[in-house]
């Protein structure tokens, strides 16, 4: 099993470049399946997740092919309506194909979802809106069957602003027969980006950037090139790192606009920055100053990136409070903190953290994809050496990572070890 050894306590300095989002790119994927046709994806990035969507629709019966970037889907002859748990329960987004399946073929067959092993994260509002739009929902041996005889636009509230549910019914709806209107849509530029997608394809969506989706029903989509917006979580890692660990560096290759809630945080706590129309330059500027950061849905500072916050405050001057209020067990990562030597305690679904003066290295094993990047980061800081076990959790989510990070300068190389 692959794990990162990292020396840390080296400034970084170059220039860095952001890969596709792959929160956006899953999806499109999906989406893909709704039309005859190939459609091609650009700045796809190669990661476990894109591979295992990839896999997922060459089952469904799709023709996929994905070299330097670019992605080709022909889903002319998909033809198997079914999501089998071996991939669904290593990937959420798996179950993105719930939408498209019901609405290009009447049915599906979708295993229960799993993903990062923590908090629960229930796909109840997927389902209710499947029922509304007129899909017959049962479960059976963990998996969801749907079958219908024709979706109806219909009146979708949610009670909660969630992405996933937003995605798959904007994909469900697009083909149903009638208007539908999605309210407390989410508003994530990885929505947007879709919307943009299935416009491009030929459907009818009115609503961009609001929480009030408008989607009129059409009979058919056709297929479309398009290029993926670049990875904000990427993003916006890289430019904690920068500022934690200290240099000279250039993020470049994202959309500021996307990073809004980060950057002012960011500025909150003394980091020098140099905001470009696709590029972010960090500054080191001497120690930062504690600042707190309370998570929220989009435009507010995202859970995903809650992690790599407290491994920035970890040696900022005062006490800081990171507080997570979309998930709020988000928090396996503090344990394996703690051995760096960060001082931080859990209260309830805050994290409260004491800036040190250093952090030591020390062996340490990732939780999930947003927790490891943390680690990455806390190990960069840290004096000496540090072992970051279970990095396929990292793979997941950020392409080539140790690669883009030895480009600035820091000392990080992936090893083969035994099982951890």
């Amino acid at each position: 099993m692959d794990k990162f050894v990292i020396h840390g306590g080296k400034e970084l300095n170059g220039s860095i470049n952001v890969s596709g989002a792959k929160n956006a790119c899953l999806p499109l994927m999906a989406a893909s399946i709704l039309v005859k046709g190939k459609n091609v994806i650009r700045n796809v990035p190669n990661l476990r997740d894109t591979r295992t969507m990839a896999k997922l629709l060459r089952i469904i019966g799709a023709d996929v092919v994905f070299e330097n970037g670019v992605m080709e889907i022909d889903a002319t002859k998909a033809d198997n309506p079914e999501a089998p748990y071996e991939l669904v329960k290593t990937m959420r987004a798996s179950f993105y194909a719930l939408g498209p399946l019901t609405a290009r073929f009447g049915k599906a067959r979708i295993s229960l979802p799993g993903g990062c092993a923590w908090g629960p994260r229930p796909v109840d509002l997927h389902l209710k809106g499947i029922e509304k739009l007129g899909g017959n929902v049962t479960l059976e041996e963990g998996y969801i069957n749907i079958e219908t005889d024709g979706l109806k636009g219909a009146l979708l509230h949610l009670d909660i602003s969630s992405v996933g549910a937003t995605g798959n019914l904007l994909m469900a709806s697009v083909l149903a027969d009638g208007e539908t209107v999605i309210e407390n849509a989410a508003r994530e530029p990885e929505i947007v980006c879709l919307i943009d997608f299935l416009n491009k394809m030929g459907a009818d969506i009115k609503g961009r950037e609001t929480n009030v989706l408008r989607i009129n029903g059409v009979s058919e989509l056709r297929p479309v090139e398009f290029e993926v917006i670049p990875d904000r979580i990427e993003a916006g890692t890289y430019l904690l790192t920068a500022a934690a660990v200290g240099g000279d560096v250039l993020v470049d290759g994202l959309d500021p606009n996307h990073l809004t809630a980060v950057t002012d945080k960011m500025t909150e706590a003394g980091v020098n920055l140099e905001v470009n129309e696709k590029s972010i330059r960090i500054t080191s500027g001497g120690r930062l100053k504690a600042t707190d950061v309370r998570t929220d849905i989009y435009p507010g500072y995202p859970t995903d990136m809650q992690a790599q916050w407290i491994a920035l405050m970890a040696t900022a001057k005062g006490k800081s409070v990171v507080t997570d209020t979309v998930y709020e067990d988000r928090f396996t990562h503090v344990a394996e903190l703690v051995r760096l030597g960060i001082d931080v305690k859990l209260k309830g679904n805050s994290a409260v953290v004491n800036g040190v003066e250093k952090l030591k290295g020390a062996p340490i094993m990732s939780t999930d994809i947003r927790a490891s990047a943390s680690m990455v980061i806390a190990g960069l800081m840290a004096e000496g050496r540090t072992e970051l076990h279970r990095v396929y959790h990292l793979d997941r989510g950020y392409e080539d990572m140790e690669n883009k990070l030895r480009g600035i300068g820091a000392d990080i190389k992936r090893e083969s070890g035994p099982e951890v």
